[in-house]
């Protein structure tokens, strides 16, 4: 019963409407519950149908009636059964007791929880759900730390126990599962920060067709099949003043590798002009690396500005470093008006002003988490704790597009775009090394010298640097992944047509 992964996601408020706008709408709750039960079964019986054992932790709420339920059709299908009531099931209301007697009746076997109880076989987890906002507290995290040490595989039902449905973040302790089945709308604490070490595989099941159309969402999940044309094919009488001239600033004394880095991608990218200014010491290496690149040294602003004058975008940061130089570059940079991205250091040497700039709606900044905590003036932990919210009060003030790099990057805009936050759950672990997001600045700049908007452009880029980080995983394995060989990846998304 699983789905495929819709194209919005929603927040803990907005799942309670969507569900109370299906039993509005004639649907029983606890015909809703069943099919919940259903799906997490099904899932179960996918992933280890010769298990023949399940013991399920049930806790207080509708989340527990899930758990009965799954019982019940683990008893039905010949599965040796526990649960174990982690609160008395005599106190749940509603359609979570009546789904507790449905077990009953069946004859699944029920005790109450004790610190020692035996967990064997498939352990499901049906403890807490999204309406966890505190500290989980006894005995609860007591069972949590049960299921997490006994080497036992772990399906949670709708979200891990203990995880924050917003923010993804463990609520002092969470469960560690290997496969997550949510139910009704995609939550985003199931797609960043800790989410996705916690939830393990995802699996969705809507449990309507159509859902409620009313209950607004409060991001997107970038998906290709929404974004496969931000690039239009090209025409046959193109030339590349067509596509743009993009402009690359970076590399300062002894940093030529993030630049060249960038640069090389902007060619895979499709810009029709690449340039970049940079130290003197890196002219002759990046000619021999990308003889397809003009490149300039650039000695201070004033020789900077004749190239600023001619391209169509900008890309600064890149190796940039914090010198007099580079200070020298940002500032010019600033007061050209370019559609440009704004990277790394150049993130840096704007933090340490004494006020911060409107950088207009034609620039993106991709800060990741201790650059963007640099720029709100916190520690890297509280933008982790919180990263939507921090992605947001990077904006506005801000007056531009902002990606927030890491597991579930970010993308937001303005508010006037009229563009809901989006969130990627595409990409690898094999992402993380040095110089990635150097390649990505590279592809969202020739995006934007392409004229694609910026927030478009941000959105785009984001969503084809990690398809093609997951096609590069694919192809060689995670592990050892270099920036350098992302290029032809990317490109090979960049061209397709018409395929999810």
């Amino acid at each position: 019963m699983s789905d495929p992964m819709p194209a919005w996601v929603h927040s803990r408020q907005q799942t309670r409407q969507l569900d109370a706008a299906l039993i509005a709408s004639g649907i029983p709750g606890i015909d809703l519950m069943q099919r919940a039960a259903m799906a997490a079964w099904q899932a179960v019986f996918a992933r280890w149908p010769d298990a023949g054992c399940i013991t399920l932790l049930c806790g207080s709420g509708n989340n527990a009636g899930d758990g009965y339920l799954i019982a019940r059709l683990a008893l039905l299908a010949g599965w040796r059964v526990q649960v174990w009531a982690v609160s008395a099931p005599e106190r749940l209301v509603g359609d979570a007791a009546l789904a507790w007697q449905q077990a009953r009746d069946a004859g699944v076997p029920i005790a109450n929880w004790f610190s020692g109880a035996t967990l064997d076989g498939v352990l499901v987890d049906a403890l807490l759900g999204t309406g966890l906002t505190g500290s989980v507290r006894a005995p609860f995290a007591e069972a949590i730390a049960a299921i997490n040490g006994a080497r036992c595989p772990v399906l949670s039902v709708d979200v891990p126990s203990g995880l924050d449905a917003d923010r993804g973040v463990a609520l002092g302790v969470a469960v560690t599962a290997d496969v997550t089945v949510t139910f009704i709308a995609l939550k985003l604490g199931l797609l960043t920060s800790q989410g996705p070490d916690l939830c393990g595989e995802l699996v969705y099941a809507a449990l309507a067709d159509p859902l409620p159309s009313n209950v607004p969402a409060a991001l997107e999940l970038l998906q290709w099949s929404r974004w496969q044309g931000c690039l239009p094919a090209r025409m046959k009488s193109a030339h590349k003043g067509r596509f743009g001239h993009l402009l690359l600033v970076g590399g300062g004394p002894g940093m030529g590798g993030a630049i060249m880095l960038a640069a090389e991608a902007a060619l895979c990218s499709g810009a029709g002009k690449v340039s970049v200014a940079t130290s003197a010491e890196h002219v002759a290496p990046l000619l021999a690396r990308c003889p397809e690149v003009m490149v300039r040294a650039v000695a201070d602003a004033e020789a900077l500005a004749p190239l600023l004058a001619t391209a169509d975008a900008l890309v600064l940061g890149p190796g940039l470093g914090r010198s007099p130089w580079a200070e020298q570059m940002i500032s010019a940079c600033l007061d050209a008006a370019l559609p440009r991205v704004l990277d790394a250091d150049a993130l840096n040497l704007l933090a340490c002003q004494s006020a911060m700039p409107e950088l207009g709606a034609d620039t993106v900044i991709t800060p990741h988490p201790a650059e963007a905590a640099r720029l709100l003036r916190c520690s890297t932990a509280e933008v982790q704790d919180d990263r939507l919210a921090a992605l947001q009060q990077l904006i506005e003030p801000l007056g531009c597009h902002a990606v927030l790099k890491g597991v579930g990057s970010l993308v937001g805009s303005p508010a006037r775009f009229e563009m809901l936050p989006a969130v990627c759950a595409a990409g690898n672990p094999g992402m993380a090394v040095g110089g990635m997001g150097d390649v990505l600045s590279g592809l969202l700049g020739a995006l934007l010298a392409q004229r694609v908007p910026a927030g478009q452009a941000a959105r785009y880029a984001v969503l084809v640097h990690a398809l093609a980080g997951d096609l590069l995983a694919g192809e060689l394995g995670e592990v050892g992944m270099r920036a350098g060989e992302m290029m032809p990846a990317m490109r090979r998304v960049l061209n397709r047509r018409g395929v999810e």
